[in-house]
This record gives structure tokens, C-alpha cells and sequence, in this order.
């Protein structure tokens, strides 16, 4: 089935703003793009993007919000773990198929068309398997197929509580006992979602405090075997964290992951907040992605990271809502800028073309997705359409739209969702219907 969309202004590669745009969508592809063309078809009003991948999500964090950011005096990641921890108790496939699904709509409210979800709640409370020990992973998929998204399963690998440290309490449902246990089950989970468009099962390891040292390769050789996967992994959130690692390994969390074989093209670090000179050019000698999340990494007192640092070193820069303490990408994407400016105290580090490249094609990328993300023929067909006349966003020049949309406008300008060719918001309305209320609902 074709449509055609005709776009007030669009955002076109390679970074640039285009009037009268009419794109041609066959399927879930693009067709067709031409300029200054008359009005036709369906119109999408304001700047027209293409879909954002929110490339670092935690699904059920979403229940948090408003719970945990209130912090009590000299609290900390540590603390705020508490509190995420219950919420992971609690949860079955049937209430996280809920949750998610309002999460995920509310994503695609947001003009978000993928999502990496970074997924460790596998297994019963007292870590038992549920009979389909995927059953959890696959309401994930549900959920994102139901909200109108992409999704890249990054099934988790998780199997210490800290080094030396076993599971305990509701961390054992995330383990299954060592990688080789973990690869069974990532195996299982990928052969049930295989020829899936809309599905890449990828792999995570937590982090160095949860997968030891000699269960990492392993992890590393399942997402690059005869189906390469990508391969994400918590890096250097915490300043504790690099403490601990250089205690029990003599190296960087940086340089253990190097040294088995984690880093490369196909592999994002989340976070990398904390780096010395050596670990920011191990990452951007390896061409591995760096995931910046500004809007956690502040809410929990992490830090800014050495975002220009990794980009000119060759690491690309790609966004993610994390905890969804709030979930906007715009907010993540002008958040790199910001927050680089109050570091360095110099303006301009990241221009609007690399903020929206890292909200879009590199997310995607990075993501298993690397044919989406830009408006061009053959791309995936994903059309978001950011309001310009909001009271954020009014006023200024059609050579101003992306400049504005980028460090003005908030998830609430979006009015207008084409996802993999599916018109899933149309003038604010997603296809569920009232996103708040299923978002109440689901937590309460």
C-alpha cells in the first residue's frame, strides 16, 4: 500500500532543512523524497523529522518516576537502587506487558520509533523460571509491537551483585547462573523471534560489578557469532565502580572490557561518565558507541561525561531516556550541548546536525537498525512532525525550524507518528488512546 505524506518542512540528510517535501512511502519504506513539490496527500505540518531511537531503556524505571527523584538528604545512585529494586520485585510478564506497553506509547508520543531496551528481569522473584523462561523478553516484544515501535531486545547478562558478591534478594531473578546459562537462554529467545523485522534480540553485560571477568568473553562471543548482534554494556557510571574494578582486576573497566573482547562498531557503552585519557581512546580507537542518557545520569548525581572528548576520539554519540525520569529525546539531545558547556565552559561544542544524527541515525544504528533514521529512499519509513508554532517553538525562519526543535521544543510538540509506514499518532492522539491513563493504570 503507498501514501504519500507532504511535509511543510523536513529534515533531510545530509542536515539540512527542506520546504515542500513530499515523501513517498511504500510499505514500511520510503520511496520516494522530492523537493518543492506541490501539496499533496497526507500533511505534516511544522519540521518533519525522522524517527527517534531512544537507544537506553529500563521499562520498568518508568514506575519511578515521581517516586524517586525527591531525593532524601546525601542520597546517590546506591540509594535510588533501593527503590528501583522494589519495583523489580513486584513485577510479573502480565503487569510488565502493561507497564511497557504505556512506556513504549509514551515514547512514541514523543517521536521515538525504536527502542533499545537493556533487559535483566528475566526470571520469578526468588529467581525461579517462569515456564517459557523468555516469558518476560517476549512481553517486551509485545509491548513494542502493540505501542507502534521497533525494538532491540538487549538481553541482559547479569550474574554477580557486585565483584565477589553473589545474587541476593530480587536480584536473583536477573541471573542464570553463569554465561554459558545465559547464552542457552538468549539462544531460545533469538530462535523464537527469528525473521522478525521489527525485533533485533541483541545482548548486554550489565556491567563489571554484575558479569565476572571470566564470564565476559563469552557474552562478547555470543553477540558477535555466525548472527552479530549488537552488544551494550553499563560503563563507568559510578566513580565506585572504577574503584572496585581497578581493586579486583588491576585494570579500568574500560580496558577489562577491551581485553575480552567486548569494544567495537557493533558495541555502545552507557554512560562512560567517568574516564580517564586511556579509556576515552580505547573507546574511540574501537568505533564503539557511547550512549549518553543526561537526563538520568543528572536525576541520580552520576555526572557529565566527557561527551566531546569521546566524539572527536571516533566513539559516535547516541541518546537514551534510561531511568524515563523524563522521556524526550530532544531534552536528552540538547542536554549533551549543555551539559558540555557548563563542563568546558565553551559554547558550540555540538551543532544541531550532531545532536539530531545522534537522536536518529546513530541510534539506530547502534541499535541493530542501521537502515533507518534519515529521510531518503529505501529507509525505514518513519515520519515524526514537531509543532513550530507552540509557545516553545513559535517564531523565527524555516532556516531556524531544526535549531529550534533541537533547544526548545519537548516531547509535547511532536503532533504527528509514522512508524515503519504505520500512522500511529496523528494531531497528539496515540492509537491506544489515553497513554496517561494506561501509564496510571499500569502503575498503579
Amino acid at each position: 500500500m503507498t501514501t504519500t505524506y507532504h511535509c511543510e518542512l523536513a529534515w533531510l540528510p545530509p542536515g539540512r532543512v527542506a520546504r515542500d517535501v513530499l515523501i513517498e512511502v511504500d510499505g514500511d519504506r520510503i520511496v520516494t523524497v522530492t523537493e518543492d513539490a506541490p501539496t499533496t496527500g497526507e500533511r505534516l505540518r511544522g519540521l518533519v523529522l525522522p524517527g527517534l531511537a531512544n537507544a537506553h531503556s529500563h521499562a520498568f524505571h518508568r514506575a519511578l518516576r515521581g517516586q524517586a527523584q525527591a531525593a532524601t538528604p546525601g542520597g546517590s545512585f546506591w540509594t535510588w537502587r533501593d527503590h528501583m529494586y522494589a519495583v523489580a520485585e513486584r513485577l510479573d510478564p502480565d503487569t510488565y506487558l502493561a507497564l511497557a506497553r504505556a512506556t513504549y506509547a509514551e515514547m512514541v508520543l514523543a517521536g521515538v520509533t525504536c527502542v533499545g531496551e537493556f533487559h535483566y528481569l528475566h526470571h520469578r522473584p526468588d529467581g525461579g523460571r517462569y515456564d517459557d523462561p523468555n516469558a518476560m523478553g517476549l512481553a517486551l516484544v509485545q509491548a513494542a509491537r502493540e505501542a507502534g515501535l521497533r525494538i532491540a531486545l538487549l538481553d541482559t547478562c547479569y550474574l554477580a551483585g557486585g565483584i565477589g558478591s553473589p545474587l541476593s534478594g530480587v536480584q536473583r531473578r536477573f541471573g542464570d547462573g553463569d554465561a554459558a546459562g545465559w547464552a542457552e537462554r538468549a539462544d531460545a529467545l533469538r530462535a523464537a523471534l527469528s525473521g522478525a523485522s521489527d525485533v533485533v534480540v541483541g545482548a548486554a553485560v550489565h556491567s563489571v560489578r554484575a558479569v565476572p571477568a571470566d564470564q565476559i568473553a563469552e557474552v562478547a562471543a555470543w553477540a558477535g557469532g555466525a548472527a552479530p548482534a549488537p552488544l551494550h554494556c553499563h560503563l563507568s557510571e559510578q566513580p565506585a565502580e572504577n574503584e572496585q574494578c581497578l581493586a579486583a582486576y588491576g585494570v579500568s573497566p574500560t580496558r577489562l572490557l577491551h581485553d575480552h573482547g567486548v569494544l567495537g562498531p557493533r558495541t555502545t557503552a552507557v554512560h562512560a561518565t567517568h574516564l580517564g585519557d586511556e579509556e576515552v581512546a580505547l573507546l574511540g580507537a574501537s568505533a564503539t558507541y557511547t550512549c549518553l542518557c543526561p537526563s538520568t545520569e543528572r536525576d541520580l548525581a552520576d555526572g557529565i561525561g566527557p561527551a566531546r572528548l569521546l566524539r572527536d576520539a571516533g566513539s559516535p554519540i547516541t541518546l537514551g531516556s534510561d531511568s524515563h525520569a523524563v522521556i524526550d529525546l530532544f531534552e536528552e539531545a540538547r542536554a549533551v550541548e549543555l551539559d558540555e558547556r557548563l563542563a568546558s565552559g565553551v559554547r558550540g561544542t555540538f551543532s544541531t546536525g550532531q545532536l539530531l544524527d545522534a537522536a536518529t541515525i546513530a541510534g539506530h544504528a547502534s541499535l541493530g537498525f542501521p537502515d533507518a533514521g534519515r529521510l531518503a529512499p529505501g529507509a525505514s519509513a518513519d515520519l515524526v512532525a514537531v509543532r513550530l508554532d507552540s509557545v516553545r517553538t513559535a517564531g523565527g525562519t524555516p532556516d531556524s525550524a531544526a535549531d529550534r526543535v533541537v533547544f526548545a521544543a519537548t516531547a509535547s510538540d511532536v503532533t504527528d507518528v509514522v512508524a515503519s509506514g504505520r500512522r500511529v499518532v496523528e494531531s497528539g492522539r496515540h492509537v491506544l488512546g489515553d497513554v496517561a491513563r494506561l501509564l496510571a493504570d499500569a502503575i498503579g
